[in-house]
Parts: C-alpha cells; structure tokens; sequence
C-alpha cells in the first residue's frame, strides 16, 4: 500500500467521522453541488466528507482524505420500499439509533441486527474497508420496508 497510514488508523477515524457527521446530526457545510446536502469532519490529517441528495430515495458518496489526498470512498443508494408503513423520517431516526450502537463497537462494517420495537435494523456486507459491499434495511414482521445498498474500499493511485 502507497499510504503513510495503518488500515486500523483509516477504520478508526471513519467510525468518529461518521458518528460526528449524519449519525451524530453534524453541521452541514454549504451544498458542494446543486442541492447537496454535505457533511464533514475532520482530525489531524484526515478529512471526512459525505455528499449526499434526496430524502426518501437518496444517493450520496463518502470520501476521506489523508493529508488532503483522497484514500478511501464509498457510494450508497437507499429507498423506501413500503411509503404507507414507513416514514423517510422514522426510517432515519431507526437507523441512527442503530449505527450509533454500531459505532459504539468501534466500526461500521460486519453484521449487525437492532431491534427497535416492532421495526429490525439490519446491515450485512462481504469484504473489509479495503473492498466492500453491503445492504442494510429495515423490516416489520419480516417485510422489508427501506433498503440501501452500498459499496467502496482504499482508492489506489
């Protein structure tokens, strides 16, 4: 690898970043893009930006920087499958709650099932920082009522 970084350094500064920025309802910054929503964080060396549009159906991309060069993204694509049973705000309130537990353990990526009272959180990938893909989603009595999609890794020069 081509970076003055550990991989666990990488994973840990991810894990505050994201629980500083959406999760932890961080300032946004002025849209980057035509009604972006954009959040970031930074510490020492590294910066965390996460760009994102939509409410409902959104679609965004996170990316870190080490020493202002950029090392790591991910994409993500969610949608509300179910209108009538689910809400884009109670979808979101259901999910910070749940990655902020995740966070808790100090990561953002593995298996991982909340329940929060009649709706279940679920998150599931394949791969480590370095190349992933994953789906979470949120299911009532076994129906999935919103699902986002998501990929990304280490960015090679």
């Amino acid at each position: 690898m081509n970076h003055a970084f550990h991989v666990t350094e990488l994973e840990h500064f991810i894990v505050q970043a994201k629980r500083n920025t959406y999760v932890g309802n961080g300032t946004r910054l002025l849209p980057y893009r035509l009604h972006s929503k954009d959040l970031q964080f930074s510490l020492g060396e590294w910066i965390y930006h996460d760009s994102y549009f939509g409410e409902s159906d959104f679609i965004g991309q996170e990316v870190v920087y080490f020493q202002k060069k950029p090392v790591w993204a991910m994409n993500y694509f969610g949608y509300i499958l179910q209108p009538e049973r689910i809400t884009s705000h109670a979808a979101g309130l259901i999910i910070k709650k749940s990655l902020s537990l995740m966070y808790e353990e100090d990561r953002f990526l593995g298996a991982f099932e909340h329940q929060d009272g009649a709706m279940k959180y679920v998150d599931t990938n394949q791969g480590d920082v370095k190349l992933f893909t994953g789906k979470e989603w949120i299911e009532q009595e076994g129906e999935v009522l919103y699902e986002l999609v998501y990929h990304g890794g280490i960015l090679k020069a």
